[in-house]
């Protein structure tokens, strides 16, 4: 049976009445209401800094410089400088003592800082202050209580944590067996399960994981995993305590001495428990596994002087611990390249392989100078065995996209571009969105219409239906649009191109994005005066942005608005506003053709001018529903795009030697 990790669950209202055991009455050992606030609104999405009042940014030089001026000592580590704590006891009026503890972490990157002994955090700008306060003899500000919604979570997660039951405990052991061999852990033993202290919750069937304080080991919150089979394939569920936007538990951190200079980060618990058991090493299962690794758990992996990075069985893994791979140091991790022969540690130690061997293995994280193909010999065996997933990840709402472009890429830049009012921003928030419920981190630039707008769009595409008359459903589909990898930038009209790639590189590094969608260019160039030349301008920004999308891994979708063309006429790649740059720098371009005119209303279709992966051109009908706002296509296009490249190649055998097939008229 094939298993498929299914991160994260998007429906929590579903697992309620399973963890409420199928009764709600009073006298259940968990509180009446606790588990029903899964579900609320708790936690706001993060936004991006916006041109009103932007969080300052701040380079490691100036950061140094500052920390020398007020006699703050310091040392350098591989995400982060570590400098004594200005939260613990100490002289007030007083600089820390170099003898002090190195518990305070200054990110590189942000200046944001977090102290591992009184778990205080704030931005650069919040330590600046507390430096000066201290420099009056002002105490510095304490840790601040939790919000209550923070407390209830605590609360909650205490009441699902005594309820559940210690997985090697049960009193049946046929139980105990058979939930084993549901999550594919038979081999995994009681001594590891409780180690780790793994749990079972009976009435949801779920395997519970604590996160415990890294202060004081204090409950913080859980992650209950549940097992769903579709076919023959099993999926993972998982569903957490708090929101995963503010579940940020390193698995296995209790467990980590010291002295421990050696770690393997793995991209889910059960790997962790499997990896730790064959091999004893030092293991972590990150939050969110390929997902993201939030800067703020970088801290806790300074100690490390060696990574490795095991994230999971496919290609996307792979790209991520890459990525997370320059977060860390490239200098000191290294990387399981997933395989038959490699798949994730949970599998391999089902296969009965040797995972010790597997780790002596890894590969050195990839460095910018590569000058032989032996460096490259195993990357170009990968693509050539994962032909599927090196084509990216599949649209699921259009099938025909993916049989012309196969899928979306990181590293790719992708132009877009449509007539006026024919519904440019409407499919492009739905053709993000689509790959943003796959799990791929995406970041919204709309320059043309404002966040609110747009974030209404995208959650009736999400709904599928016009939430205006359903008004009563809008916190359960909010809930799970809040879910999402999504972010906004918070820019409106004209804006700055240094700016805006300031913004795009903060976002890459705190959220991993790896989708940006820029709507559009034009409200970029007002802004330049490297020329008067705006078509220099235009090539200036485009140039910017291939160059992000290629340093960053980063794919970028740029909405460019067309020439001013005769409306009777389709667009083509020349019709592009601006010079060849931006069709010559793109990797990807699509134009929404709008044919209203010439074949009656509503006859549109998505046209794929140029495709550098594999050279597949074409064009398929999109058909728009105003009651979801949705360009979802129907059965009918699938004959569509294969009627046209049947065409091509009958036209292609038609044609005499020496001529072209397109001087042939009908």
């Amino acid at each position: 049976m094939a298993a498929v990790p299914l991160r994260p669950c998007r429906a929590a209202g579903r697992l309620l009445p399973l963890l409420c055991g199928g009764a709600r009455s009073k006298g259940a050992s968990l509180r009446a209401g606790a588990l029903g606030r899964l579900t609320q609104r708790r936690y706001k999405k993060d936004v991006l800094p916006s041109p009103e009042g932007p969080v300052p940014s701040v380079s490691i030089t100036e950061i140094r410089q500052y920390l020398r001026a007020q006699g703050i000592p310091f040392h350098d580590g591989y995400s982060c400088l570590h400098t004594p704590s200005l939260f613990t006891d100490g002289q007030q009026d007083q600089p820390p003592a170099a003898s002090a503890p190195y518990t305070l972490f200054i990110d590189k990157m942000t200046g944001s800082f977090l102290c591992t002994a009184t778990l205080a955090e704030g931005t650069w700008q919040d330590f600046q202050a507390n430096v000066e306060l201290r420099h009056r003899g002002v105490p510095t500000a304490g840790v601040e209580d939790p919000e209550k919604d923070v407390q209830r979570a605590c609360e909650d997660a205490r009441c699902i944590w005594d309820r559940a039951l210690p997985l090697w405990e049960l009193l049946d052991e046929d139980e105990t067996n058979e939930t084993k061999a549901m999550f594919g852990i038979s081999l995994v033993t009681d001594a590891t399960l409780k180690r780790f202290g793994v749990r079972y919750l009976r009435t949801a069937k779920s395997l519970v994981f604590p996160w415990f304080s890294p202060r004081d080991a204090t409950l913080k919150g859980l992650k209950l995993v549940r097992v769903e089979k579709k076919g023959d394939a099993v999926a993972y569920v998982e569903e957490t305590l708090p929101r995963f936007d503010s579940y940020r538990n390193l698995f296995g951190l209790p467990l980590i001495g010291r002295r421990d200079t050696e770690l393997v980060l793995t991209g889910w618990e059960l790997d962790a428990l499997a990896l730790h058991q064959a091999t004893g090493v030092a293991s972590l299962a990150l939050p969110r596994g390929a997902t993201c690794l939030p800067p703020a758990l970088l801290p806790y992996l300074e100690q490390f002087k060696r990574i490795t990075l095991w994230l999971g069985e496919d290609l996307r893994s792979w790209e991520a611990a890459k990525l997370f791979a320059r977060k860390l140091s490239l200098k000191r991790c290294s990387l399981v390249r997933p395989s038959n022969l490699q798949p994730r540690p949970l599998e391999a130690l089902n296969q009965g392989l040797n995972l010790t061997k597997i780790l002596r293995t890894a590969l050195p994280a990839s460095h910018k100078s590569i000058v032989s193909f032996r460096q490259l010999r195993e990357e170009v065996f990968g693509e050539l065995v994962n032909t599927e997933q090196v084509a990216g990840i599949k649209w699921a709402r259009f099938p025909e996209l993916n049989k012309l472009l196969k899928g979306h890429r990181r590293g790719e830049l992708t132009i877009f571009t449509g007539p006026t009012g024919s519904g440019k921003t409407t499919f492009i928030s739905e053709y993000a969105l689509d790959l943003c419920m796959q799990g791929v981190c995406t970041l919204w630039g709309s320059f043309e219409i404002s966040n609110i707008r747009l974030a209404k769009i995208m959650l009736t595409q999400f709904a599928l239906q016009r939430l205006e008359d359903q008004l009563e459903l809008y916190d359960e589909w909010a809930d799970r649009f809040e879910d999402l990898p999504l972010y906004f930038m918070t820019f409106h009209g004209q804006q700055n191109i240094k700016t805006v790639i300031d913004t795009m590189q903060h976002a890459v590094y705190m959220y991993d994005i790896t989708h940006v969608v820029v709507d559009n260019l034009q409200f970029m160039m007002g802004h330049e005066h490297l020329s008067a030349d705006r078509l220099a301008a235009q090539d200036y920004i485009v140039g910017a942005f291939r160059k992000f999308a290629t340093d960053n891994t980063c794919h970028i979708t740029l909405v460019i608005h067309p020439r001013k063309e005769d409306d009777e006429k389709e667009l083509q790649t020349a019709s592009i506003f601006g010079s060849a740059k931006a069709s010559q720098e793109a990797d990807n371009v699509l134009i929404l053709q709008d044919r209203k005119l010439m074949t009656g209303p509503g006859k549109r279709y998505l046209q794929v001018s140029k495709n550098r992966f594999d050279g597949d051109v074409g064009v398929f009908p999109l058909e728009f529903s105003k009651a979801s706002l949705t360009f979802s296509s129907s059965g009918k296009s699938k004959v569509k795009v294969k009627k046209m490249k049947e065409e091509k190649a009958l036209l292609a055998k038609k044609a005499p030697e020496g001529c072209s097939g397109d001087s042939k008229k009908p």
